[in-house]
């Protein structure tokens, strides 16, 4: 299920927050999409969803638009008063196949239950959704998408107000999703997690767009040109290149070494 964007231009009431972005995206693939506040993410999110039509320019499916996307909006988006339990918020993830009644089948509550294992929250399943912290909240939304089992994920800012234990435990889980051939579009701040874990990255800005391989499209002088960080900003970016470059360098001598 790859997916081409072709000269999009996106934005409200024929204003373009972005005049012309084209990628494209590959099953097993990981894009980041990284831009300033105000730069379109979101907006990007939503076309991609079908929420709003895009300006201009075309959204390619050459293997047909998938039936369902998997989506985990910001949790500004999400109504936690919603009076059902965790396992029912993660079951919802099945009502896309099976309808609103489905998820009550054998087969389905089996996904659900090993969702909830997945991420840790099998012992709040019957806790309702008022009582969670933030972290185990975005923990019942990732089962939720772990039972919807789509071909395509898109997650906005998913790792916003969560602790660093739950960051890790999700990110894994985000890459055994591409390791099993989903397509994930994650869009997020934390430019060390775009390297260690994101094939393609997207750098929105300024009414631009910039898409290729990570280390290419989020460099210092790029950060800066597209608004994202001021100029006295980007040293540090510098020194993280530094530093993964050194790591993978010092890692392939201990590879070759442990062949002599």
């Amino acid at each position: 299920m790859p997916l081409q964007a072709c000269q999009l231009a996106l934005g409200y009431a024929g204003e373009p927050l972005i005049k012309s972005v084209s990628f494209q995206i590959e099953p097993g693939e990981i894009l980041a999409v990284v831009g300033h506040n105000g730069s379109g993410k979101s907006t990007l999110a939503k076309t991609l969803l079908g929420v709003i039509p895009p300006i201009s320019g075309t959204l390619e499916w050459p293997q047909g638009r998938p039936r369902s996307i998997a989506y985990l909006g910001q949790r500004t988006e999400f109504d936690r008063r919603f009076p059902i339990r965790v396992r029912d918020l993660a079951a919802m993830g099945a009502w896309s196949r099976q309808g609103l009644f489905g998820w009550a089948k054998a087969q389905n509550q089996d996904l659900v239950e090993a969702a909830l294992q997945r991420t840790n929250i099998a012992h709040i399943a019957d806790q309702p959704l008022h009582v969670l912290s933030a972290g185990q909240l975005q923990r019942a939304l990732f089962s939720r998408a772990i039972v919807q089992d789509s071909p395509l994920i898109v997650l906005d800012e998913p790792f916003t107000a969560i602790d660093q234990t739950t960051e890790a435990d999700l990110l894994g889980l985000i890459d055994d999703w591409a390791a099993q051939g989903s397509a994930i579009i994650l869009v997020l701040h934390d430019l060390s997690a775009v390297l260690k874990h994101c094939s393609k990255a997207l750098l929105l800005g300024k009414n631009e767009a910039l898409f290729g391989v990570p280390q290419e499209v989020l460099t210092p002088s790029n950060l800066v040109k597209y608004g994202y960080l001021s100029q006295s900003q980007a040293g540090w970016i510098e020194t993280m290149y530094t530093n993964k470059e050194q790591a993978n360098v010092t890692n392939m001598k201990g590879e070759g070494e442990a062949h002599v």
